[in-house]
This record gives structure tokens, sequence and C-alpha cells, in this order.
């Protein structure tokens, strides 16, 4: 990242967490409910089965735009890596799935998300879970030594994907998979919304287009590339997070409407 972009997204996500135990500003200059934050993007992502074997505070601070682990392939046994980890809710149901033989890392930069995530764990009481402080520009775990990498809206707010990409791919085992949420763009949008900080923040200014995201994957080595829009943003959505956000709001709803959409990327490290 930027170091401009950098600290924008660390204020904002440890104001995120926290508004969890009713400290901190209103989220995204609108809302003091966390649980309504940015919405529709974060909104109704878990369902009641997922949320009710973790503690309520990995639920509250959750700001993704998806939900990676009912998307991805985990298996017992296996080594798996949130990055952007937050308050640990992906960490927490990745580590259930896993089991007591896996292995489920959270990476985060933020002081008080990392506080809350492993608060979060002590509640849960699982063991086999670990909350490293760190970039994912620079993920602070040796070569092939993670089997499964997810995300949950949080490469997009990265200024440097194209690292974000190759260390991802360096930390996988051979075979291993990369399976994340992520806004994406489909066609054009207007330049004003791409230069937003505060839209950046809120995981859509930051959003490559699709066919982007696939060949940045391609060059850092990926291959069986997959993006499966999983929510489609509408007109009324689109006016819901620009406004606020001094845009002429009418004027652009209609460029954007349908354009930004949560997906589900995956890809694979090739064996040799």
């Amino acid at each position: 990242m930027s170091t401009d972009i950098k600290e924008i997204v660390r204020e904002k996500y440890g104001q995120a967490a926290l508004r969890v135990h009713g400290q901190g500003s209103s989220c995204c200059g609108a809302s003091t409910a966390l649980e309504n934050c940015c919405d529709p993007i974060t909104a109704n992502l878990y369902d009641q089965s997922q949320t009710s074997e973790i503690p309520v505070d990995a639920v509250k601070a959750s700001l993704g735009c998806g939900n990676p682990t009912a998307l991805a392939q985990l298996n017992p046994g296996e080594t798996v890596l949130d990055l952007g980890s937050g308050g640990g809710i992906d960490v927490l149901l990745s580590a259930r799935r896993v089991g007591p033989a896996g292995k489920a890392y959270g990476l985060d930069m933020t002081d008080e998300m990392l506080a809350l995530a492993r608060e979060n764990q002590k509640k849960s009481g699982f063991t086999n879970v670990e909350f490293l402080k760190g970039e994912i520009e620079s993920i602070p775990l040796p070569d092939d030594s993670v089997d499964v990498i997810i995300s949950n809206c949080v490469i997009n707010l990265s200024a440097d994907k194209d690292r974000v990409l190759r260390e991802a791919f360096r930390v996988l085992k051979p075979g291993g998979r990369f399976a994340v949420s992520d806004v994406v763009v489909h066609g054009d949008v207007p330049a004003e919304v791409q230069r937003s900080m505060e839209l950046w923040v809120g995981c859509i200014a930051g959003a490559l287009k699709d066919s982007e995201y696939a060949d940045k994957l391609a060059a850092a080595g990926f291959e069986s590339i997959e993006i499966e829009p999983t929510r489609v943003y509408n007109i009324e959505d689109a006016r819901q997070f620009l406004s606020g956000q001094g845009f002429d709001v009418d004027a652009l709803v209609p460029q954007v409407a349908d354009k930004f959409m949560s997906a589900f990327v995956r890809a694979v490290k090739p064996v040799c």
C-alpha cells in the first residue's frame, strides 16, 4: 500500500475494532451500528449456524464482502492463512474446519483488530489459531508453508496488489489454493470513484476489474483461475455506498450500478 492509503485503512479498521466495545467514531460517516456499517457490501454474509459457533464480538467486527469459509475447500489437518483477518471471524471458522491437527493463521496490520481477534480466540477456546501482525504485501511466514489462503474484502484495499499476489503464491505449498472473497469491477467506472479514499476503505474504489484480477493472478504464477460473482450491486446499492461521499449521486449511480460485485476468486499454485 502507499503510505496514505495504508494509514487511512489502519485508522478506519482500528476504529471499527474499538466500536465493538462501544468506543470509536461512527462507521463510514453514517451509521453508529457496526452491524450496519458500509452496507450493502458487509450485510448478511454469515448464516446463524456459523455465527452461533463463535464469539459475538468476532461477528460484530466483520467488515468483509463475502464468506470465504463457506466457499473454500478446507480439509482436516490443513494450514490456512487469512489475509487481513480483522476480528478473527474467518480464522475461527477455519480453525473449526481444519480441526486440532490443522492450523489457522490470521494476519492483520491493525493493533486494535489483533487485540480483538486474540480476545475472541480466548473466548472460542481454539488452540490451533495464531494471529500475526504484519502487512499482506510482506507475509511473515516461510515459503511453501500454507495449504489455503483466504481473505475477505482486503486485497482490494492494497495499493500494490501485484506484490500481495506474489506473496500469496510464495507462501502457498505446491498445489495450494487461493480462495478469497473480494470486490471486483466489470466494465469501466468514473475516475472520481476510483480516486476516493473513503470508498477505498469501504472496499469499493480499490477494486480491480475482473479481467485484470485474473491477469495479475496469472502473472504471479497461479493457474486454474476462476472469478465467480456472489453479489452484484444494483442501483439502490450504488446509491447507498455513494451517499455522503461528496459526489453528485444522481449523476454517478447509473454509471456504477451493476458494475461492482462481490466475487469468489479461486486459483491454484502449480505442483511443479
